[in-house]
């Protein structure tokens, strides 16, 4: 069971990167420094968005309107990390 465990922390790890280079990403579009004609790049941006799309809508949709800053990968990457927090403290330890 430990080892079921410890795959859900690893997917929960590997999913904060990839919420990390969504938003650097999207950064680097906004700012033109990438150009998304090139077919690389739109299909990196279009995993990275359909990977992370999903889980960041619902938090947008309950979010007021910040003119233009978009904090919901910050607010998911912290709920993230708590459930990572009650896994280690709680469950984690009373796993045989």
């Amino acid at each position: 069971m430990r080892a079921i465990l410890d795959i859900v922390l690893l997917v929960l790890q590997i999913y904060i990167w990839l919420l990390i280079a969504s938003a650097v990403l999207s950064w680097l579009i906004a700012f033109n420094v990438v150009n998304t004609r090139n077919q690389v790049v739109a299909m990196g941006a279009d995993f990275l968005f359909r990977l992370t799309e999903p889980a960041l809508r619902p938090i947008r949709s309950m979010m007021p309107n910040l003119g233009g800053i978009d904090v919901s990968p910050v607010i998911l990457i912290l709920l993230i990390l708590l459930l990572e927090n009650v896994i280690v403290r709680y469950i984690y330890p009373n796993v045989f």
